[in-house]
């Protein structure tokens, strides 16, 4: 096995040094199949022949191990990254879930892969204009004033483009990249092979989940109308938050492969310097995009599965000027099935409450099995004896992410054996709930609680709303009214008591009754 893998890397090296031409540029438009499978059988080979020589040289458990194997991590994401940007689409899509593993991957992997969230390779605006023509039946020229040559951005599946209609409003196109259709299939089967392949060297490294995950929505995200009804149904479910925006969509434009939409622009979610810039407050984002997305899993059961920076911007309102959250990419989403929702509100609930018996029950009921305490742990990126503590008493440490990061190494195949028994609705869940911890470590807001209060009224409304559809007396129906009445107020209660005790009036109080805090 070593000699095959070692002449099948030789084959990559001409490969890899091919594929350097590709990164975060253009593709050479003539690359076929038969080039993309033998790249990304090759990467792999390169990549388990590093692990399986590197490590032997050294004693397992010293000090040097522990460097090699984080030279062998890096190599081999850097490897990764080349053949997702030199094979494009479904690798890309896969790369940038990868990146979000936080809690299953080395830092090594997750920090180089994390650039695909954001300088995804492009096409050429020869490629970009024949989709346009193929689809729509028009020339570019025909369809718009203007049209930008440059990208605003590149993604997996496609790019987007600034143009001008000749009715003078600005507009949003994204194109489908040429290929990616009869390529995606392909790539499922190629994947779903290496990923068998390496399993069977590597026992501990099983990913059969992350591949029925892309067989089953990637094929959906590639229909952008599909996309486009997602948009304008997630817009009217969450009209009452005002601070959100959703492009609209020009459906004369738009195709499977073309969507036109509203322009709305921004900076990124994640960058804290646009917002300090632009006056916005970056508590108050994080705290709505925590509104957002807990009325999205909780309340409605209708889920916006990609919240990568790229797709939520920020903006400051030129109406009220105050911050708004723009909401991009629609073509994921995960409908939630009523008994599975019901199940994920009382299993927050009971991590927010520190209900032990509660924890267990739901996360056996949500398929986690004994393995129990390790989901709870995935599920809210804390230690287990912050759990125990309470999620919303401990503020998240650096100590404590180090040590979430040592413990998911350690329990790798434990981990893996979780992904492949929970139903397959959970996984764009963890996907969801990393990518949005992933921008609360960068605005620096994950040690608030505020997050798990706004989870604690979206359980509680859920799960009230659906006991008062199933009562049959109005005076049932009024004492769940009355119960969740009291059950908000003390949510509210405890938020007040928050937020006195981090103001100035908090510390006067503490000074007053002799405390070291008001709380106390």
């Amino acid at each position: 096995m070593a000699k095959w893998l070692l002449r099948l890397g030789a084959v990559v090296t001409a490969g890899l040094a091919v594929s350097d031409l590709y990164v975060v540029t253009h593709v050479d438009p003539d690359d076929v199949g038969f080039v993309r499978v033998v790249r990304a059988m090759a990467t792999t080979a390169v990549i388990s022949y590093d692990y399986m020589t590197s490590l032997k040289r050294v004693e397992f458990g010293t000090e040097e191990y522990e460097t090699v194997k984080s030279q062998v991590h890096r190599r081999s994401a850097e490897h990764l990254l080349d053949l997702c940007c030199a094979n494009r689409g479904t690798f890309i899509k896969v790369g940038q879930h990868l990146g979000g593993l936080d809690y299953l991957l080395p830092e090594e992997y997750t920090n180089t892969l994390k650039i695909l969230h954001s300088k995804a390779p492009q096409s050429s605006l020869h490629e970009i204009q024949q989709v346009i023509e193929e689809d729509l039946g028009k020339e570019i020229s025909q369809l718009f004033v203007s049209f930008e040559e440059n990208p605003l951005g590149a993604a997996s599946w496609a790019q987007v483009h600034k143009a001008v209609l000749h009715d003078g409003r600005t507009v949003a196109v994204k194109v489908q990249h040429p290929k990616v259709q009869s390529q995606c299939a392909k790539d499922i089967v190629l994947m779903e092979i290496l990923v068998q392949g390496v399993s069977w060297m590597f026992p501990d490294f099983s990913f059969a989940w992350l591949v029925d995950e892309a067989k089953k929505n990637m094929p959906l995200e590639l229909d952008f109308l599909k996309e486009g009804h997602n948009a304008e149904e997630v817009a009217a479910m969450l009209k009452h938050f005002h601070f959100l925006k959703v492009p609209k969509i020009h459906w004369e434009l738009s195709t499977r492969r073309v969507l036109t939409m509203e322009f709305l622009e921004g900076g990124q979610v994640n960058d804290r310097e646009y917002m300090k810039k632009n006056g916005i407050d970056v508590n108050e984002i994080s705290r709505n995009l925590g509104k957002l997305y807990s009325e999205m899993i909780f309340v409605n059961g209708f889920v916006h599965c990609d919240p990568h920076p790229g797709n939520v911007l920020v903006r400051k309102s030129p109406q009220t000027n105050k911050g708004e959250i723009v909401l991009l990419d629609h073509g994921l989403y995960q409908n939630l099935t009523e008994e599975f929702r019901l199940d994920y509100c009382h299993l927050w609930h009971s991590l927010i409450k520190t209900d032990m018996q509660g924890i267990e029950m739901y996360s056996k009921r949500l398929g986690a099995g004994e393995l129990y305490p390790l989901f709870a742990c995935m599920l809210t990126a804390r230690s287990w004896a912050s759990i125990t503590k309470g999620i919303d008493q401990t503020p998240v440490s650096k100590n404590e992410d180090v040590e979430i990061r040592v413990n998911a190494a350690k329990y790798l195949t434990s981990i893996n054996e979780l992904l492949n028994k929970v139903p397959r609705q959970m996984l764009l869940l963890l996907k969801t709930n990393d990518l949005l911890r992933g921008i609360e470590t960068s605005l620096q807001t994950r040690a608030s609680a505020t997050s798990f209060i706004n989870m604690s009224r979206c359980c509680v409304r859920a799960l009230s709303r659906y006991e008062r559809d199933k009562s049959k007396s109005w005076y049932g129906r009024l004492k769940i009214s009355l119960a969740e009445s009291l059950d908000l107020w003390q949510i509210s209660l405890y938020e007040i008591l928050l937020w006195i005790k981090a103001s100035s009036l908090g510390s006067w109080i503490a000074e007053i009754l002799g405390y070291d805090h008001p709380l106390q």
